[in-house]
């Protein structure tokens, strides 16, 4: 079968899963299909612990998977870290390129092999407004990733964690939303950037009342108080980008 074929046959596949529990069956056999024999889809939160709506899917073995709430790896995980590193699939082997291992890292690595999990490919989800996640397949101890097969996980990877978000309506509706005008927004990633309000006037060419004004008005749409805060809630809504703020 033509890897086109088979993408569009995982597609229509997850498409088709209509609960979580459907849609961990479909990874499953995605995954076997891929040469892999594992899958986790999951938000990077300590899972049972967190306070907003989250997903966790997987086949993962049971002793794994209990080391892992255990430590509270959600969050620190290497591979949850190095997904947020990038924006497409990468293999395990790659970590090091990624981040930092540190000896609590390789410690975490090194349980995961004795616990029967080899190495794997994890694609990670971005959503503005939401915790971090990822959908990652592994293969078991001693058994190589397919690299013919990766492109094919990419695309599984992210229709996946779309299905899944949606299913568990972790997202809030965008009229729900604070809307900013074009010039609260200019204001608000000046500020974010460290600008005064004067020096914000001189950028746009209008008073500094005028700046003041649009600051406050985009406090009271997100229900803060000072520019920090403001800064925050504009960046995790998608309003502004981690790129605004480095100024890069």
């Amino acid at each position: 079968m033509s890897l086109a074929k088979l993408a569009e046959e995982f597609a229509d596949a997850i498409a088709g899963a209509a609960s979580l529990d459907e849609l961990a069956t479909v990874l499953a056999a995605i995954a076997l299909e891929l040469g892999f024999r594992y899958f986790a889809l999951t938000h990077h939160l300590d899972i049972p612990r967190a306070p907003v709506p989250a997903v966790r899917i997987h086949n993962y073995p049971d002793a794994w998977a209990e080391y892992f709430d255990a430590q509270r790896l959600g969050p620190s995980d290497p591979v949850h870290r190095a997904s947020h590193m990038t924006g497409i699939g990468f293999a395990w082997s790659r970590l090091p390129g990624l981040i930092q291992l540190t000896a609590r890292d390789r410690d975490v690595l090194d349980k995961a092999r004795r616990n029967g999990l080899g190495d794997g490919f994890t694609v990670p989800a971005h959503i503005p407004g939401e915790s971090a996640g990822s959908c990652s397949f592994a293969t078991s101890a001693g058994y190589e990733v397919r690299q013919d097969r990766l492109y094919a996980a990419q695309l599984a990877g992210g229709l996946a964690f779309e299905a899944a978000r949606r299913m568990v309506a972790s997202r809030k509706p965008l009229t729900g939303r604070p809307q900013l005008t074009d010039r609260q927004r200019e204001c608000v990633y000046w500020a974010a950037r460290g600008k005064t309000d004067g020096e914000i006037a001189v950028i746009l060419g209008i008073s500094q009342e005028t700046v003041t004004l649009h600051l406050k008005q985009a406090r009271a749409r997100y229900g803060v108080f000072k520019r920090t805060q403001l800064a925050v809630h504009a960046l995790f809504d998608g309003t502004l980008s981690f790129v605004d703020l480095l100024g890069r």
